[in-house]
C-alpha cells in the first residue's frame, strides 16, 4: 500500500517540477489576466458545499435565474392543464406568454438558439392561433 503514495508522490513531483519550469520560461505570462487580480463572483449565498457545482453550471451557461423561469413556466403549464375556470385560464395563458419572453429573452442574450421542444410548442401554439384569425 505505501507503494501507492510513494506513486503519488513521484507525481506530484514531477507536476510540480513541470509547473515551476513552465513558470520560469514564461509560459504563464502570455496567459489573459496575467498580473492582475481574479474576478470575484460573489458565492457568499451559495452554500458551500454547492459552490463547485454552481460555477459548473455557470461556467457552462446556465444560470439560477434561467433555471427558476424554466420551472415557472413548467408550473404554470400544469396549471393551465387543470384550469376549469376561463378567467383564471387566461390570466395563466398570459403569465405563461409572458414567462416565456422572459425566458427566451434571457437565453438569447446568451447567443444561444431556442431550439428546445419547449419552445417549438410554443411556436406551434402562436402559428395555429394566427393561422385560426385569418
Amino acid at each position: 500500500m505505501n507503494l501507492g503514495s510513494e506513486e503519488m508522490d513521484f507525481s506530484t513531483i514531477v507536476s510540480e517540477d513541470r509547473i515551476k519550469k513552465a513558470y520560469e520560461d514564461g509560459a504563464f505570462s502570455r496567459m489573459p489576466g496575467f498580473g492582475k487580480p481574479l474576478k470575484s463572483d460573489d458565492l457568499s449565498a451559495v452554500p458551500q458545499e454547492l459552490r463547485m457545482a454552481y460555477r459548473m453550471m455557470k461556467n457552462a451557461g446556465y444560470s439560477p435565474e434561467e433555471s427558476v423561469l424554466r420551472q415557472e413556466v413548467l408550473t404554470i403549464e400544469d396549471l393551465i392543464k387543470k384550469c376549469q375556470d376561463d378567467t383564471e385560464l387566461n390570466q395563466l395563458k398570459n403569465q405563461l406568454s409572458q414567462k416565456l419572453f422572459e425566458y427566451n429573452k434571457m437565453i438569447s442574450q446568451r447567443g444561444v438558439k431556442t431550439n428546445s421542444a419547449f419552445f417549438k410548442n410554443y411556436e406551434h401554439k402562436i402559428e395555429q392561433k394566427l393561422l385560426s384569425k385569418k
